[in-house]
């Protein structure tokens, strides 16, 4: 028998393998526990959805294995994971602009996308950014810099979406499309530029388009990931020059099976086809066009649909919450494993029963869009130490006039009036837990490391990212709390002593060789606490390494 026929007959056998297991199980354990269990499986909940979502799964494990590198040092990932988009450029008053920032640093979320339209900075023409659509007169930046200035107050990090051009950046205006790129791409980079030099140091991360791989977002053109990164080259080049700090971030993928590069209308004008490219395709189309220089974090989106965050099943024409694993896969394939994904936009659609339109987005009730949210949370960073921040959309309406009318307004997380729902409380809930380190390689700067002390961010040769904590005094101190099997330092050297205590064991003295050191091995399957106290000086961080709990459960 053939090699490659040997390799399948084994695949078969284990699939079928698995789905006996599954049905055996049950027979054997009583009810909830088996529907606990397939739910980690397909992210369903009704029986017989759960039955045929197992059945897929097994197939699924007949898949080749994608390559997800998950212990390959990854940049932008240590960062707090919570994020929310924002429409505060829709708020007329300063005062609820104000109101949702208190409420978004209350929940504990950290991130926010707020979008920063092209159409409404550099309304009237190049260069001229004063508002003069309604009297009296004004900057056309002042809102812009409220929201900056409420992130600073609030402790909120912002990325920025530089999107929507204006209808002069085009000679044939809007007849393209509203969203159609510019004629001429240096306009953006100067738009770009004026956004990046105004905000020096105070916005952290940009976002070159949005979705540019689907209709409406490039027009009535055709999809083109060439045409793309040609603008995203403009846009990272224009970023850096203004900000080197920046992060650039991609125009966040939008997950579709869609082939047809443009939409198309039948002869009484309905639309036969949506007009869009595969997230997967439109990615590696990037890659072989030359992106791979021009961003610094690959964005997508996250959404769940139609099953739960815990739907296991990959197959490339369904989409459900697991789809990044196909585009990490992507990026591994094209020497990109030390880039982050970011999810720009993730929830799930809580449309009531009786609002009498379609479910497009998939149905849940709040409580399932609170529950699934959570743990969607607890997936990215428990199982997936490659992705960053994720980004709920969204936050709230300015107001009700898409009830009843869009979907979309029900992924909302409080009402206009700010009325919390259930999702903002479980996040809220979630978020404010003191943070857990999970498997994977980490950064010293990891969110949930605790420095205190006289630390410093230096630059290290050592670091995989070039820059380390430090401290050179004796009694300075770090802790944090990681969920693994065994933990490993690894520091830059030198002379530097630290006493390391793993929960109530006794502390152990070392001294820094700038070799790998592990500090605890064959630990319990749970959280431990971890501190590190320094004995003499100079101490030189460079990273954590985890070895997760839970491995290899589900081939990610």
């Amino acid at each position: 028998m053939p090699l490659f026929a040997q390799k399948t007959k084994l695949k078969l056998t284990a699939g079928a393998l698995l789905v006996l297991l599954l049905a055996a199980g049950l027979l054997l354990l009583n009810r909830s526990r088996v529907q606990a269990l397939l739910f980690n499986l397909t992210g369903e909940e009704s029986t017989l959805p759960q039955i045929s979502g197992v059945i897929q799964y097994g197939l699924t494990r007949l898949q080749p294995p994608l390559e997800l590198a998950n212990d390959v040092p990854v940049q932008y990932t240590d960062v707090n994971p919570y994020g929310v988009n924002t429409f505060l450029q829709t708020e007329v008053e300063p005062a609820k602009r104000e109101e949702a920032m208190r409420l978004i640093a209350a929940a504990g979320i950290k991130w926010i996308r707020q979008e920063f339209p092209w159409e409404d900075i550099e309304i009237h023409g190049k260069g001229d950014f004063e508002d003069r659509r309604h009297e009296p007169y004004q900057s056309a930046w002042a809102k812009y810099d409220q929201i900056v200035d409420l992130a600073d107050k609030y402790d909120i990090s912002i990325m920025a979406r530089l999107s929507n051009p204006p209808t002069w950046t085009r000679a044939l205006t809007d007849t393209v499309g509203t969203f159609a790129p510019p004629d001429n791409l240096a306009d953006y980079g100067d738009f770009v530029t004026a956004v990046a030099a105004r905000y020096k140091g105070r916005i952290p991360a940009y976002q070159i388009w949005n979705e540019p791989n689907i209709y409406p977002e490039w027009g009535e053109y055709p999809i083109s990931a060439e045409a793309y990164t040609e603008l995203l080259k403009v846009g990272y080049t224009r970023v850096k020059q203004a900000d080197p700090d920046a992060i650039v971030v991609m125009g966040a993928l939008a997950a579709t099976i869609e082939l047809d590069r443009q939409r198309r209308y039948a002869p009484d004008g309905n639309v036969v086809s949506p007009g869009g490219l595969s997230d997967v395709l439109f990615l590696q189309q990037m890659y072989n066009a030359g992106a791979a220089p021009y961003f610094d974090v690959l964005a997508m989106q996250g959404y769940g649909l139609w099953s739960g965050p815990t739907d296991r099943r990959m197959q490339p024409r369904v989409l459900n919450f697991s789809r990044p694993l196909y585009i990490r896969d992507v990026m591994v394939r094209n020497g990109d494993a030390h880039k982050a994904i970011w999810l720009s936009e993730l929830s799930w659609n809580a449309l009531p029963p009786d609002a009498g339109l379609p479910p497009i987005y998939g149905q849940v009730s709040l409580e399932q869009q609170a529950r699934y949210t959570a743990l969607a949370y607890q997936r990215m960073q428990q199982e997936w130490p490659w992705l960053g921040v994720g980004f709920y959309w969204f936050f709230k309406q300015a107001d009700e006039r898409e009830r009843g009318v869009n979907p979309q307004y029900y992924f909302r997380m409080i009402e206009p009036d700010f009325t919390p729902l259930p999702v903002y409380e479980a996040i809220s809930r979630q978020a404010n837990r003191p943070p857990v380190m999970f498997g994977g390689w980490h950064q010293a700067d990891h969110w949930a490391v605790s420095y205190a002390g006289s630390w410093q961010t230096v630059p290290a040769t050592a670091a995989k990212f070039g820059a380390a904590r430090q401290s050179t005094r004796p009694g300075d101190s770090a802790a944090f709390t990681f969920s693994g099997r065994s933990l490993t330092l690894h520091t830059a050297g030198g002379s530097g002593r630290l006493r390391v205590q793993i929960d109530d064991s006794s502390p152990v003295e070392l001294a820094l060789t700038g070799s790998p050191q592990v500090v605890a091995q064959n630990l319990p399957l749970a959280e431990h606490r971890v501190s590190l106290d320094v004995l003499a000086g100079p101490v030189t961080l460079t990273g954590f390494v985890v070895e997760p709990a839970v491995q290899g459960v589900w081939g990610e």
